[in-house]
């Protein structure tokens, strides 16, 4: 049996590359979509999101429009990508969506979706979580439908990637983005598991990977996703700062549990400066599971695999 899923994301380039990927999971029932307007402008993130929906031939997936605008935004110049996203060669003259404001609220679809199972479905966060917490405070009832919640978010044993005024350093931007809500996720007691930056610190983007996948462009998901990820050039090493494989190794986890280690945890989370969104390790917080590393062999090769489809 498939397993059914709902994906939540926030439109960035690895966001759209973990669409992309599990859209080409044969065992993965994608029966909905919401899009986060945090790392991303919503209008032209909802156009990406949708596009690649036309491409594999999904536009049967309903969408939801997220209508939290958190608590600390991510900078303009990173939530502009999806512009670029859609003015790709492969993507261009795909059709446009419907009028991104006739989406219905992700909170809403989501509580619908779900109520609608017949099986518990797993949640898939690459974004932050307020479009899940949303649909909990108003439907409590959801968390009997939800069977695992994979979330890309938090650094527990490591330095965080948020560097922001009046912050420390110690949070993930996922997390940061709305600590409120990350740390209300918390209370209902999911099964959640945390792909964290102590794992992902390990699966760089770098052009070893790219040349591979380039190798193999004459299939259209490589030569996509060839595409996306130049887009991310100016952040390999070389530069200022490192693109990292975040969503894709926390999207893998579904089809590769196998690959990666994990430990169960018990964890909280910060809501106040210096360290709003910090991840903690806490004897006395909620248990969960956080993945502590991968396979790299194995998780890099399984991305070439899939963009050969």
């Amino acid at each position: 049996m498939k397993k059914k899923l709902w994906m939540d994301h926030d439109g960035a380039i690895d966001d759209l590359l973990s669409q992309l990927l599990v859209l080409t999971m044969p065992d993965v029932d994608l029966i909905g979509l919401s899009i986060t307007p945090a790392d991303c402008f919503l209008e032209p993130a909802l156009e990406s999101a949708y596009k690649l929906l036309h491409l594999m031939d999904r536009t049967e997936v309903p969408m939801g429009r997220g209508e939290s605008y958190g608590v600390n935004a991510f900078p303009d110049a990173w939530r502009a990508r999806p512009e670029c996203v859609n003015a790709l060669p492969m993507l261009i003259n795909l059709p446009s969506p419907p009028d991104p404001y006739q989406y219905p609220s992700a909170p809403d679809l989501m509580i619908d979706t779900l109520r609608a199972s017949d099986t518990p479905v797993t949640v898939l966060m690459t974004g932050p979580c307020s479009n899940l917490t949303l649909a909990l405070e108003r439907a409590p009832d959801l968390v009997e439908k939800i069977d695992e919640v994979i979330w890309m978010a938090g650094a527990f044993r490591t330095q965080g990637n948020v560097l922001a005024f009046q912050h420390n350093g110690t949070a993930e931007w996922n997390v940061y983005w709305d600590p409120v809500s990350a740390q209300k996720l918390l209370t209902y007691g999911l099964p959640l598991v945390f792909v964290a930056l102590d794992a992902t610190n390990h699966v760089p983007v770098h052009k070893t990977f790219l040349q591979q996948l380039a190798r193999q462009a004459d299939h259209r998901l490589s030569n996509l996703a060839g595409q996306l990820w130049a887009l991310t050039i100016d952040t390999i090493p070389s530069y200022h700062y490192t693109y990292f494989m975040w969503d894709m190794l926390a999207t893998s986890y579904l089809a590769l549990p196998q690959a990666f280690t994990t430990e169960a945890i018990r964890a909280t989370i910060s809501t106040r400066p210096p360290n709003a969104g910090q991840t903690r390790l806490d004897p006395n917080g909620v248990p969960a599971t956080l993945v502590t590393d991968v396979d790299k062999a194995l998780f890099y090769d399984y991305l070439l695999q899939q963009f050969r489809a």
